[in-house]
This record gives structure tokens, C-alpha cells and sequence, in this order.
């Protein structure tokens, strides 16, 4: 399977027409009818459902989309990193993250490396632990951000020197938003909304003393902009981390931390024997400027 093919291929994907894609690549339209009937006899596989006026990706022609797009993406990269001239530092850095207000740290470093190195610039990938060990495998990120436990022993990693605070945003109308803080049995009633990675873990079943599934959970949530909505319409309890939603002035929500408190630590990750580029290792050596006075 040639990579010219493939790039022949998500073209067709994207502009839904051989003779749209055809246009965009400077290819005559039978040139490349022969190039895609030869790639699904390559595969075994049909492709694409040939329509009166669109073409439509079959199920295993969705699948070859994605990976299609996943090696684009890394052969870019590494032309990128090869060209890099040896003098300036130039490149992109992929970081995946949660939500959490550690992102400032990763604010700061991008402050630092967009003023020393303007020809450098950060990504930020939103998604669960689970969504950035899979980027970050697949080496479409290099570094991820993720939340504790996560299994490390495959990653070169740095432990952050800060713990967010999980509790329940609610509504400041609503029966607990009296309370200072929230215990497990004054949940175990409530319509819960929780995160999906939270749904999957293992932390709050022991802090709320009860299996997940005996309790309320009337929604999940995987960024929590979204569950705040949920919250917000009356829906439910939401349990997340402080200080990602704005709960000040005429927000009609509130914060409230649990008791016993529960915290969660989070690491910055990236994958074993890997050849970092400058811009990286740049990354690596700012983001340990920047947390070294707090940890010593």
C-alpha cells in the first residue's frame, strides 16, 4: 500500500467524488478510479458505496479512514523534525490533557518557549486518561497529562507537584448547597452526574462506599463544560474536580469540596526510547524549570 495512495484515498473520503478529488489532486478522473479499484483489490476489501451524485466510505473504508489520517499525520511530523534547521528551533509540540487546572503549568511553558522560540507552538489535546494513552501510543501526541493511577511503567514520566480536589458542583438553589462540604450518604439519593473516566475508575466507588452501580447515575460526562450544562438545567449532582467551572459572581452554580477530602495527583507522560525532537526536549527542560523550586 503506497502512502501516495492512501493520500489518494482520504481525498476521495473528504471531497465525497472521484471527480472533486480528482480535480484537487491534478489527476484525470479514470487515473484515479484505477488507482482506488486497485487499492480494494489490494485489501480484499470494497471501500467506498459508489452513488448517483456522492460516494460514501463502506464500514471498512471508515476504518482505513482513521488509520489513513493517523500515518499522514505522523509522516508530517517527522518531516517536520527532519528538516528542523540545527540553528533555530522550529516544531509543533501535541500535549494531551484532561480537564484540570494544572493546564496553567503547560500555560507557562508556552509562555516561556512562545517568547524564547516563537517558531515553536503547543497543541492541546482534550480528552480522558484513556483517549491520551491511545494518542500518545499511536504517536500522534507527545506528551500527555494524565491523572493518577494511571499504569506508568511503559513512559518516561515527571510527577507534578500539585493535586486537584475533587467535589460536587450543584446548583446554589439546590438542598445541599447549604452544606460546607459533601459526605458519601448525602449522595447516595442524589441524580449523579459523573465523568466517564470516573465512571470507569475505581476512586469514587471506595470513597462513596457503594458499587456504581447502586447508585443514581442518571448521566456521564467527558468534559465537564458539558456536564455543568446538565447541572445547570437541573439535572443532577455533578462530580468533578475544583476550579475548572467559574462558580463566582452570577454563575448560578457552586463548588462543593467532599468529606473525607478526595484528591488525585496527575502526571506528565511520553513514551519510552523515544527520540525526542528539540522542540520536546525544550518542552521537557522549561516544564522542569518551572516546577523545580516547588518540589525542592
Amino acid at each position: 500500500m503506497e502512502f501516495r495512495v492512501l493520500q489518494y484515498f482520504l481525498a476521495v473520503a473528504r471531497e465525497q467524488s472521484i471527480s472533486r478529488a480528482a480535480e484537487f489532486l491534478h489527476l484525470s478522473q479514470p487515473t484515479l478510479s484505477r488507482q482506488l479499484k486497485d487499492l480494494e483489490e489490494e485489501l480484499g476489501k470494497q471501500l467506498f458505496i459508489r452513488g448517483n451524485r456522492n460516494i460514501t466510505l463502506t464500514e471498512e473504508g471508515m476504518i482505513l479512514r482513521k488509520r489513513a489520517e493517523e500515518i499522514t499525520e505522523l509522516v508530517r511530523k517527522a518531516e517536520q523534525e527532519i528538516s528542523c534547521n540545527n540553528d533555530i528551533i522550529t516544531g509543533d509540540i501535541y500535549i494531551g490533557a484532561g480537564e484540570t487546572e494544572v493546564i496553567k503549568i503547560i500555560a507557562r511553558v508556552a509562555q516561556k518557549i512562545q517568547q524564547m522560540h516563537p517558531q515553536v507552538h503547543i497543541h492541546i489535546v482534550s480528552g480522558d486518561t484513556e483517549y491520551v494513552t491511545e494518542q500518545l501510543d499511536k504517536g500522534l501526541i507527545d506528551f500527555g497529562l494524565v491523572f493518577e493511577p494511571t499504569e506508568l511503567s511503559k513512559y518516561n514520566y515527571k510527577q507534578l507537584p500539585y493535586r486537584d480536589v475533587w467535589g460536587v458542583l450543584m446548583r446554589k438553589d439546590s438542598p445541599l448547597s447549604s452544606k460546607q462540604t459533601v459526605c458519601p450518604s448525602d449522595l447516595w439519593d442524589k441524580p449523579l452526574i459523573i465523568s466517564r473516566q470516573g465512571r470507569d475508575g475505581y476512586v469514587l466507588p471506595v470513597w462513596m462506599q457503594k458499587n456504581l452501580s447502586e447508585l443514581n447515575i442518571v448521566a456521564t460526562y467527558s468534559l465537564l463544560y458539558n456536564g455543568s450544562i446538565l447541572v445547570n438545567e437541573g439535572i443532577g449532582y455533578a462530580l468533578c474536580l475544583d476550579k475548572i467551572i467559574n462558580t463566582t459572581g452570577n454563575s448560578n452554580l457552586c463548588f462543593k469540596p467532599l468529606n473525607p477530602k478526595l484528591e488525585i495527583g496527575m502526571n506528565i507522560i511520553w513514551k519510552k526510547y523515544q527520540v525526542l525532537s528539540k522542540a520536546n526536549e525544550l518542552f521537557l527542560n522549561f516544564l522542569t524549570e518551572i516546577i523545580q523550586p516547588i518540589t525542592s
